[in-house]
């Protein structure tokens, strides 16, 4: 029978690319230093280019695309995450180690149902994903008890269908009422459409009456996310 091992073992650096790594990050370095371009760039700046390559990322896995290509799209976002660990670098905050082991802490502390606090993995793990979401939702209260209201830390800036299901979700793990058949009723929507593809047409069917209407679909909905989001913090 295997061994156990731990979240925080090195023993293995080849297997989990650590070389491969340091030559990305040899060579950022230099570019930084020696390309005026590269140079010039800020954590301002590059945002742009983290949104477009993460959505790169989203075609290449909905279009199916072969694992060369996927590769290259990860590679691209991973440029992004060594340049910003760069910047910071530099001006003597963090750098990439610090960013792979901070990332690497939250995911043993979070996933208690399979590491110990050592980071070790346990004797037995749970069964179902539901036991594995109320150990999850645990340990994220345990980290910020402070924290009260289940939206927070929802991007506000998230593409508001994004924001909308994400919003749901916390609702629905913090105990609250959505109340979907009211909500669907006072629309007049009946029932949702059974597959992704009728829903789809259904979404594309509004955003095409909203734009005849001379609506902005994408605006209509972040506000009518913000409203739930409010409604639902207020005292009952």
């Amino acid at each position: 029978m295997p061994t156990p091992t731990s979240a925080n073992d090195s023993s293995l650096p080849e297997l989990h690319g650590s070389t491969a790594v340091g030559e990305l990050l040899g060579t950022i370095a230099a570019l930084r230093e020696h390309c005026p371009w590269m140079g010039a760039l800020t954590h301002e700046s590059l945002v742009e280019y983290l949104i477009e390559e993460a959505y790169e990322v989203v075609d290449s896995i909905e279009a199916g695309a072969v694992d060369e290509e996927l590769r290259g799209e990860l590679g691209d976002v991973l440029l992004q995450v060594v340049l910003h660990a760069r910047l910071a670098e530099e001006r003597g905050s963090f750098d990439f180690g610090d960013v792979a082991r901070s990332i690497n802490a939250k995911m043993v502390r979070r996933n208690q149902h399979v590491f110990k606090a050592d980071g070790s993995l346990q004797e037995s793990f749970p069964a179902s994903v539901e036991e594995i979401i109320v150990k999850w939702d645990a340990a994220k209260r345990a980290e910020k008890p402070e924290r009260k209201d289940p939206f927070e830390g929802i991007p506000p800036h998230l593409p508001a269908l994004a924001g909308a299901q994400k919003s749901f979700d916390r609702a629905v793990r913090a105990g609250m009422p959505v109340d979907t058949q009211s909500r669907l009723a006072a629309v007049g929507l009946p029932v949702i459409p059974a597959s992704e593809e009728a829903l789809g047409e259904l979404l594309l069917a509004i955003v095409a009456g909203a734009r005849e209407q001379g609506l902005d679909a994408e605006r209509a909905l972040r506000a009518a996310v913000r409203s739930f989001q409010n409604n639902q913090a207020q005292p009952s």
